[in-house]
């Protein structure tokens, strides 16, 4: 296990590293909205910029959203799959 966000390391090209490896995969995105409201929901990364990448929620609508790798460091976001968490304050890889 590696705590990224205490050693330093936890910036955006390394972020979107580690996202590379996910892209077009289900994962599943927990959103903190404050006040404990937490909104998940399975989705898929479709494509990843330099300060955003975009997620393709697994629903009727298929919507897309975008969130920025900067919701990642500040623990705003939490991305997991089926086996570990990828971003969280600790990251597996």
């Amino acid at each position: 296990m590696l705590d990224i966000l205490d050693k330093g390391i936890c910036d955006t090209t390394t972020i979107r590293k580690i996202l590379s490896k996910h892209l077009n995969k289900r994962v599943i995105f927990e959103y903190d909205l404050g006040r404990n409201k937490i909104e998940t929901y399975p989705g898929i990364i479709k494509k990843l910029y330099n300060c955003v990448f975009l997620v393709e929620v697994d629903d009727v609508n298929k919507m897309v959203k975008s969130f920025s790798y900067a919701d990642i460091i500040t623990k705003t976001l939490k991305i997991k799959n089926s086996f570990f968490i990828i971003f969280s304050s600790y990251i597996l890889i």
